[in-house]
């Protein structure tokens, strides 16, 4: 399985990304696809998830309300859709898939990485 992520870019404080994460492979009955983050210094952390039958998302406290996550099944690409970004969203974006679409906020959960995307935010 092969994920890549992609979308980053710099914009300003209060502006819009889309990224976008294509992964090869048939996922499973119960798949996901999660994206985490890392800034300079801190740990990568939890930002969205999607399960990928259900559609069902799950979103991070810092993110929910700003940030959509969503899927076009026939293509196997998940997109993070981010608006209103701050100077503290600035960092490297990961893709992540989940065979079995439990723990999605949990990094240790996800079995396959994309490269990772830089989104920088400037105030």
């Amino acid at each position: 399985v092969q994920l890549q992520a992609s979308g980053g870019g710099l914009v300003q404080a209060g502006g819009s990304l889309r990224l976008s994460c294509v992964f090869s492979g048939r996922p499973s009955s119960n798949y996901a696809v999660g994206w985490f983050r890392q800034a300079p210094g801190t740990e990568r952390e939890f930002v969205a998830a999607i399960n990928w039958s259900s559609g069902n998302t799950y979103y991070s406290t810092s993110v929910r309300g700003r940030f959509t996550i969503s899927r076009v099944y026939a293509k196997n690409t998940a997109y993070l859709q981010m608006n209103n970004l701050k100077s503290e969203d600035t960092a490297v974006y990961y893709c992540a898939s989940n065979r079995r679409g439990s723990g999605l906020r949990l990094e240790t959960s996800y079995d396959y990485w994309g490269q990772g995307t830089l989104v920088t935010v400037s105030s």
